[in-house]
């Protein structure tokens, strides 16, 4: 993933708003994110391979500071959007169980290296019961798990912007020891939370998404209609573009030179609707992005504007199954981040139950 820090210098920081002012700026943004999808908005519908829309510099420049939570939740905040999973909804996505059936959303742990898994999944045997004595089976794990290969947690302190990370910390608080600010211990309590699923390849009775389409405000809604669920506050929005499916079929690719991904005017319309927690089975930006300058717009809009965690390279073409069987695209999801302090992140297997 592409470092953010040489990014061309912004003449002004997000500012902190009113409440009142935070929703004007934010249905302006959301108009603005229309009008840039209004011209493919017909073609979405009929062509499932669309290409990302351009975005113009000063455009995406505006939508970073519009669309800011920075002081929402107080100048010291550190938690982000999963401030919107109050106890109250962490109530509602219990009552969601009817079934009893969990299905797990990670992938399984990739070991081998190759040109698209530089990193792969470390796992040694340290003591196994095969030719020796021991009365212990032990074994050693280890992973560097962002990029594309390994369902993982972004914590907010992934990404640098202008010196600068989520409601203005400094950069310079991740040390060598790690982030002392943002850090994944601040989702320690786990995730418990209502999770929907957004299955854009059966929007338009395709297996997968091809490389490069990219997913639009009015895609997400036309996916609500046809699915009849709506997104809200502190809800985990899950974008499958059946990445694997294709993978299994066609073999690798190159994800981060071209993959099927949310466009950057998607997230006026998260931060509208007050989701907790953005997640896909790819990085959630579409590539190439059509964002001037910008490789990864979703990511810096979520990560840094927002205060938002990102689940990454997430599987799921199990729960799209599970979903499509019960016609039923809302689900209670759990997420546990092991408590790694000033951890970037973690490696995780979410769990929709059903």
């Amino acid at each position: 993933m592409r470092d953010h820090e040489g990014l061309a210098p912004r003449r002004r920081s997000p500012r902190l708003q009113t409440a009142r002012t935070v929703r004007v700026t934010v249905a302006g943004v959301l108009g603005a994110a229309a009008i840039v999808a209004a011209a493919v908005t017909a073609a979405v519908a009929q062509q499932p391979t669309a290409a990302p829309t351009t975005v113009d510099r000063a455009t995406f420049e505006r939508w970073i500071q519009e669309l800011s939570n920075w002081g929402r939740w107080g100048k010291d905040d550190q938690k982000g959007t999963l401030n919107h999973i109050t106890p109250e909804r962490r109530l509602a996505a219990a009552r969601l169980v009817r079934d009893g059936v969990s299905v797990s959303l990670a992938h399984e742990a990739l070991r081998e290296r190759t040109e698209w898994n530089p990193n792969p999944f470390e796992h040694e045997m340290v003591l196994a019961g095969a030719g020796g004595t021991a009365p212990w089976a032990v074994d050693s794990i280890g992973v560097t798990f962002h990029g594309y290969a390994h369902s993982h947690l972004d914590a907010v302190c992934h990404l640098f912007h202008e010196g600068k990370m989520y409601n203005g910390y400094s950069r310079d608080e991740v040390t060598a020891e790690g982030c002392r600010k943002l850090a994944i211990t601040n989702a320690s309590e786990g995730i418990f939370t209502r999770g929907v699923l957004m299955d854009l390849p059966r929007l338009w009775g395709e297996r997968w998404l091809e490389p490069g389409r990219a997913i639009y405000p009015v895609d997400l809604e036309a996916w609500e209609a046809k699915a009849g669920v709506r997104v809200g506050p502190g809800d985990v929005v899950l974008v499958r573009t059946g990445r694997w499916t294709r993978w299994d079929e066609k073999g690798p690719w190159q994800i981060a030179e071209r993959s099927a991904g949310l466009h950057a005017s998607s997230v006026a319309w998260l931060r509208a609707r007050d989701a907790a927690v953005l997640g896909s089975d790819v990085a959630s930006d579409v590539f190439p992005s059509g964002v001037e300058g910008e490789s990864h717009p979703v990511h810096l809009l979520v990560l840094y504007a927002l205060g938002m965690p990102i689940f990454d390279n997430l599987d799921l073409e199990a729960v799209s199954e599970a979903a499509a069987e019960r016609g039923r695209w809302e689900f209670l999801l759990t997420a546990a981040p092991i408590r790694i302090p000033g951890g970037t992140g973690s490696p995780l297997n979410p769990i929709a139950t059903f």
